[in-house]
């Protein structure tokens, strides 16, 4: 029986389910990278004292709970791999980013991170881990977890990598912070999609509602 006290599926996988709540089979999920997009990016976060949420992205947070869509984040954390600091950091850091969402009504139903990385040490020195975004493994297994229709559900993160893992997911939009332009895939199941001013964030909170309502 392990010892381990945080919610890790495998040395470099961490799968926290929050909360209860109970979503209807089929529900589309609103995905979403943590560093620079929930909060500011300050580089390897390991210290809770240093978290700064983006006030932006409370209103999306809450559409998706008020639309009963699942709130899930999936974030890359290589500073574990690289040794900056380890999962009890990330678990006080999570732990804080979750409670300062919740002071501010908003409700994260799981939590993925990703440790691995190609310039890691021991177990987590993983080049191109299937869970590692742009990789769709973590997204994918939310689908699993939660039974989310993974071809209405959108993915929201401020680098090219969480609009890739969306893509090679199957989902149908992106929504790419500081993004400037909209654009479609080659094969135009995917739509790219700027957030970047306060009326991006409104369409973003309009979709999401739409989805609440399909």
């Amino acid at each position: 029986m392990s010892s381990n006290p945080y919610p890790l599926e495998e040395p470099g996988l961490w799968v926290e389910r929050i909360g209860t709540w109970v979503f209807r089979a089929g529900t589309p999920a609103l995905f979403l990278d943590r560093d620079g997009t929930i909060n500011v990016d300050s580089g390897y976060l390991g210290d809770p004292a240093d978290i700064v949420l983006r006030p932006e992205m409370l209103p999306v947070i809450r559409t998706s709970n008020i639309a009963g869509l699942p709130a899930i984040v999936v974030s890359n954390q290589s500073g574990i791999a690289r040794g900056y600091f380890g999962w009890p950091d990330f678990a006080a850091v999570n732990a804080r980013l979750l409670a300062l969402l919740e002071a501010q009504g908003c409700r994260i139903d799981l939590v993925l991170a990703c440790a691995y990385h190609s310039s890691g040490t021991g177990e987590l020195a993983v080049g191109d881990h299937p869970m590692r975004k742009p990789n769709p493994g973590m997204l994918l297994r939310a689908r699993d977890l939660l039974g989310v229709d993974i071809s209405r559900s959108i993915i929201v993160g401020d680098k090219a990598d969480d609009m890739e893992a969306g893509r090679r997911a199957g989902l149908c939009e992106g929504w790419l912070v500081h993004g400037r332009l909209n654009r479609t895939s080659g094969d135009g199941t995917f739509t790219m999609r700027k957030l970047m001013t306060g009326n991006d964030h409104r369409k973003l909170c309009e979709t999401i509602a739409e989805l609440g309502g399909d």
